[in-house]
């Protein structure tokens, strides 16, 4: 990771000058709102949408890493026009450079603070062999790496043919090796089955009440074409230009992805924690449906003359970094005592928050306070033109 005063550098990142300001708005959009689902104050259950779903089915919240993934294949189409004038050799360094350091990043920041309390409060290390392997920034990576290989040596035909083989694939590997009584079960699925043989318990999330990882190796297949959807967006954006024909065209591809993702959802439903091939259908139809909207409002009606479009596009010039900000500032404030039991974290979201606002709105307050913590360092970081890019 590194800093840079310059915006003309940073191919993962913002240039307003040069890109369209809907793709900019898009990922500050998405890691604002990303921020906000992951740290509801403590004391109350949030609003239905700001929770994911259980199991089958979708809320808002399910579409938010999917579209930090699309966000990403916008940024690609970008950057890959730069490969172009450097060798294969040059290209694949960059590509792998960068994606061990987001899956390190990742890897780092669920070991993060690298030591524990024991029940006599003395300090012990960490060991590696609890740490969670795959996670979000981990997930991230892998998918940015193997989307980048393929835009970069295959031709658009044969990736979309690709994609769609990733897509049936998993789909055919989810019901042929899980369970089969139930093999779309949380403890029965075919991906958590070759999770356990690959690195076992210890290392996988047990937030659902059992080992059990959301962001797992299986599952990362159809989660790449997430990001290749993204690439091709951006790329057609910047070929057909801001106008009613782009627009148009983005919205009828996203109608048609959420129309096959709702038939196939018949017999592979829709399941964020699965990443099932009938919710890369859906996220990735939302995401162009939304794309769309935000180049007509943005672009064609520029309703940028409000200058609201600025607010999300600070965000989206430290994406990461924002992000992993937001994670390291929630882990730091669990570990800090509080009095009565309580961390920082809880005291803060129960007798603050929830002192001023009980209920879910309290809970959303103090999202949307801990949002504006975390952008207003993006904003000084833009106001001093840093720009941490990875």
């Amino acid at each position: 990771m590194e800093n840079s005063a310059s915006s003309q550098t940073r191919p993962m990142l913002a240039d307003t000058g040069n890109r369209f300001l809907s793709l900019d708005v898009f990922r500050g959009l998405t890691v604002c709102f990303m921020i906000v689902v992951n740290t509801p104050g403590s004391g109350a259950v949030p609003f239905a949408p700001l929770l994911h779903a259980k199991w089958h089915g979708f809320t808002p919240t399910d579409l938010v890493f999917p579209s930090f993934l699309f966000a990403v294949g916008n940024a690609m189409s970008f950057a890959m026009k730069k490969y172009s004038a450097l060798g294969t050799g040059a290209v694949l360094t960059k590509i792998a450079k960068r994606t061990a350091l987001i899956f390190l990043l990742g890897y780092l920041m669920y070991w993060f603070p690298f030591f524990r309390l024991d029940e006599a409060g003395n300090v012990t290390g960490f060991p590696i062999s609890e740490t969670r392997v795959w996670g979000v920034l981990q997930r991230i990576g892998v998918c940015y790496g193997l989307a980048s290989l393929l835009v970069y040596f295959f031709s658009t035909r044969t990736v979309i043919w690709l994609s769609i083989g990733f897509l049936v694939g998993y789909w055919l590997i989810s019901l042929g090796w899980g369970d089969p009584s139930d093999p779309l079960s949380l403890t029965g699925n075919a991906v958590l089955r070759l999770d356990r043989f690959l690195v076992g318990d210890a290392h996988l999330y047990h937030g659902e009440g059992v080992a059990f990882d959301p962001e797992r190796l299986l599952s990362t297949l159809p989660a790449i074409v997430n990001v290749i959807i993204g690439y091709y967006a951006g790329q057609y954006v910047q070929r057909a230009g801001k106008n009613y024909e782009s627009v148009a065209k983005l919205l009828l591809a996203g109608a048609a992805l959420i129309f096959l993702a709702l038939c196939w959802n018949m017999v592979f439903p829709i399941n964020k924690k699965l990443w099932t091939s009938s919710f890369v259908l859906v996220t990735t139809g939302l995401d162009l449906v939304i794309l769309a909207s935000l180049m007509y409002g943005i672009e064609i009606r520029n309703w940028k003359r409000a200058n609201w479009p600025q607010f999300f596009v600070i965000p989206g010039k430290n994406p990461l970094f924002i992000y992993l900000l937001s994670e390291l500032v929630v882990i730091i404030l669990y570990m800090v005592p509080a009095g009565g039991g309580q961390s920082a974290f809880d005291w803060i979201g129960i007798h603050v928050f929830q002192g001023l606002v009980p209920g879910a709105f309290g809970s959303l307050l103090f999202a949307l306070t801990f949002m504006l913590f975390c952008w207003s360092v993006g904003w000084l970081l833009d106001r001093r033109r840093i720009y941490v890019r990875v």
